[in-house]
């Protein structure tokens, strides 16, 4: 066997060693991190979509209840997957066993893609569950399954190296909750889940559009109903960039030890 192979295999076994135990981890206490989500998406599919969206009609032609399913399901795999990776990354340097990874021949980039998808199974078995629980309450036909998925992937990416670069950062298990408070839920809220941003003024709009959210729930919006109020294209190159980009920034910590190395 060439050393290339050897390198290979021995980075293999370090991702599939921390991705089993990252699905282990939330599967065992199942009952805090994938049903809450779903009995809040039920309880927002009964309140908003039944007895709210009664009233409201229809928005861009689709029932206010179908309307919003698409924005639903992905804040569940955007809390999921951040909350996954948030948690685990900081206990790890809380308990300090992120030192026996640091000294490990693993390089960064195993070491993070295996915190990552661990987040990514998550944020997909919780939004699964929610689109489960959609189809009690209305019947989807999706309209582009690759684009549905893609985009489940692509922010469960996303949010998960947000989770990871918080944990980074966090200093305390206070620190680990105020991203999602202060911004991870206002930009959720005001990222097109109940609402069209062709419904807003002209200014209001342009403010949206700095909204990495928006992109993705249009797009996926896209993805089950066909509409959306973002060109496709953008939204893809949107979410993309900032995946680069946080990714990149994530393995430079990694690298410089920031919040690690004593």
């Amino acid at each position: 066997m060439s050393r290339l192979a050897r390198d290979w295999r021995r980075y293999a076994v370090t991702f599939e060693t921390i991705l089993a135990k990252e699905i282990l981890r939330f599967s065992r206490i199942w009952v805090q991190t994938i049903l809450p989500s779903v009995i809040t998406t039920t309880l927002y599919f009964v309140i908003f979509g039944r007895l709210i969206g009664d009233r409201i009609g229809t928005m861009d032609g689709f029932a206010y209840l179908d309307f919003i399913v698409p924005g639903l399901v992905l804040m569940a795999v955007i809390t999921n997957s951040y909350a996954n990776v948030v948690s685990s990354f900081y206990s790890s340097k809380f308990s300090r066993y992120i030192e026996e990874l640091l000294i490990s021949p693993a390089p960064n980039w195993v070491i993070l893609a295996g915190y990552l998808a661990g987040g990514v199974v998550r944020g997909l078995v919780v939004g699964s569950a929610v689109m489960l629980v959609a189809w009690v309450f209305t019947e989807i036909r999706v309209h582009s399954l690759a684009v549905m998925l893609m985009i489940l992937l692509m922010t469960a990416i996303l949010f998960s190296l947000g989770g990871f670069i918080n944990a980074i950062y966090a200093n305390s298990f206070d620190d680990i909750s105020i991203v999602p408070t202060f911004v991870l839920t206002p930009l959720t809220y005001l990222g097109g889940v109940f609402y069209s941003i062709e419904l807003l003024p002209d200014f209001w709009q342009a403010i949206s559009l700095a909204n990495p959210l928006l992109y993705m729930v249009n797009a996926f919006r896209y993805g089950l109903l066909g509409v959306s109020d973002i060109p496709l294209g953008i939204a893809f190159g949107m979410i993309l960039t900032f995946i680069l980009v946080l990714g990149a920034y994530s393995l430079s910590l990694l690298r410089r030890g920031v919040g690690i190395k004593t």
